[in-house]
């Protein structure tokens, strides 16, 4: 039976290595963002304002670490050795991942616009939105650990996993916007809730490009 090749290996020298390694650190700072965006979210549900505020103060300045990560990456790739088509893979990789603090602090900055108490079955719904991104930037984390440590099977099947995830995001997407339609907010709210259910979504979709490409990472290296 054919050794599987490591994952190291395949990506190339040192450089290529601190890559896969700075995106662990990226993504555990990404989780931290979404940590502090659920915390945000818990608050809201509870009535406690101040927390809110806290917690969304505690995303942006969590999507900023992330954003200074995504440059120290691009840096090194634009000044490194890589051959063009893996420097472009793993480009778009760094980008995506960004993307995922990004479109989490977008979201925080939607809940911050919404001051009064939403139905519960509104609360609800963005409750369980929330809940999906953290199991899915869960799994990401795993998968990223799992590829650096050359567990290509497991990787690819917390992939899997997160691909189940996003799909049940696009369901209860469409469960909240009619909870959304149902509830006949004020305007205002209506269309912030609107937006925010957009928002949660892109999350996981974020969440899932980047899962894609560590799928397509493992299965190159096998």
């Amino acid at each position: 039976m054919r050794e599987t090749r490591n994952i190291l290996g395949w990506l190339g020298m040192a450089e290529e290595q601190s890559i896969l390694l700075d995106s662990k650190k990226h993504v555990e700072e990404t989780y931290k963002t979404v940590a502090f965006f659920a915390d945000a979210v818990k608050s809201f549900i509870n009535g406690d304002l101040t927390a809110k505020s806290k917690a969304i103060e505690s995303v942006s300045q969590s999507e900023q670490q992330a954003d200074i990560l995504r440059s120290k990456m691009i840096n090194e790739l634009s000044e490194g050795m890589l051959l063009p088509p893996d420097r472009e893979d793993l480009m778009h990789f760094v980008k995506t991942l960004d993307k995922i603090a990004d479109w989490t602090n977008g979201a925080a900055r939607l809940l911050g616009f919404i001051e009064s108490k939403l139905p519960e079955n509104v609360l609800k719904n963005i409750s369980l939105g929330t809940d999906l991104i953290v199991s899915s930037i869960s799994k990401l984390q795993e998968a990223i650990i799992a590829l650096t440590k050359n567990e290509l099977k497991n990787a690819i099947s917390l992939s899997a996993e997160i691909d189940h995830l996003e799909h049940a995001a696009d369901d209860q997407k469409k469960a909240m916007i009619e909870s959304i339609i149902h509830a006949k907010l004020e305007p205002v709210n209506l269309l912030l809730t609107y937006q925010l259910a957009e928002y949660l979504e892109g999350v996981t979709d974020k969440i899932e490009d980047c899962a894609d490409f560590i799928k397509v990472l493992a299965i190159k290296s096998k």
